[in-house]
């Protein structure tokens, strides 16, 4: 049995239909039933901030897909850093035997942000539930459809300085998820999922300019000028700091290498940027507000 978290998430709800499709066994976690009523699979409350609900939904469970929101402060906490540690306990009290964990690339204790929170859960993980994987993903190509990628005029907004990054399609995450979730296990063993090229700000422009059949301008803002758009919209200044200086590293290059796993993990190439952006071709003229 998995019990797979964050199901209605950008790789989360790919994966939640792989599982389907193969007739797999799986449920996940809830907060309240009308939630699991609308996932459409089998589903168990239980809330990660209730670490004494969550026995119900760990029954009979011996795989885990880890996996949630990000790493946003509330009041100065990090909410995600209970709340997988919660489920890491709690895998570990049921016996978990395989726990896959979307990680991300260059976590690290004591990094900003993401990086820190997933350094610090990454470590609780690896010394609490022996069959652990960890997946740490390049940036999701999915985030050219979230509101602020586009400008209300439909340029791309760039934040990167230049830099190329290795973008992926979170379906792939899912897929290869679901091979070390249903396949033979790699306990202890990290995989860098990127996509197939590296591509600047500029360049991935040109790529929906191509996909729409019009021109798509480039706003380039350093990572000063997002700090300063998050903070007008109500963010909080040190969130926002943190950021800027997360930019300032993948400006230099960080997310740039291409790796081989993920074809190496689902036999094929990785999903380029041009699949994405024609399967996704309906979803992008709205974030570009192109009628």
């Amino acid at each position: 049995m998995i019990l797979l978290t964050g199901a209605t998430g950008s790789i989360g709800r790919h994966l939640v239909r792989r599982l389907t499709d193969r007739g797999a066994e799986f449920r996940a976690p809830v907060r309240d039933e009308a939630k699991g009523r609308a996932l459409g699979c089998p589903y168990a409350v239980g809330d990660f901030d209730d670490p004494a609900s969550l026995t119900a939904a760990f029954a009979g469970v011996d795989r885990l897909f880890l996996n949630g929101p990000g790493a946003v402060p509330v009041d100065g906490e990090q909410p995600m850093v209970r709340q997988y540690t919660a489920a890491i306990e709690a895998a570990a009290a049921a016996g978990v035997e395989r726990v896959v964990k979307v990680s991300v690339w260059h976590a690290e204790p004591g990094s900003r942000l993401a990086q820190g929170a997933h350094g610090v859960l990454d470590r609780r993980l690896t010394a609490a539930v022996p069959g652990w994987t960890l997946l740490l993903p390049s940036g999701f190509l999915q985030n050219l459809l979230l509101p602020g990628a586009f400008t209300p005029d439909g340029r791309l907004v760039g934040r990167y300085g230049g830099a190329p990054v290795s973008h992926l399609d979170c379906r792939d995450i899912a897929e290869c998820a679901e091979v070390l979730l249903t396949g033979a296990p790699r306990p202890g063993e990290s995989f860098v999922l990127t996509g197939p090229q590296a591509l600047t700000d500029r360049q991935l422009a040109d790529r929906v300019a191509h996909a729409l059949g019009r021109p798509v301008d480039l706003l380039p803002l350093t990572p000063d000028e997002v700090a300063a758009a998050l903070t007008a919209q109500g963010l909080p200044a040190s969130f926002a700091a943190d950021l800027a200086t997360l930019l300032r590293e993948v400006a230099t290059g960080t997310l740039a290498e291409v790796t081989t796993a993920v074809p190496d993990l689902l036999g094929r190439p990785a999903r380029t940027v041009d699949t994405f952006l024609a399967d996704h071709l309906p979803a992008l003229r709205a974030a570009t507000r192109l009628p």
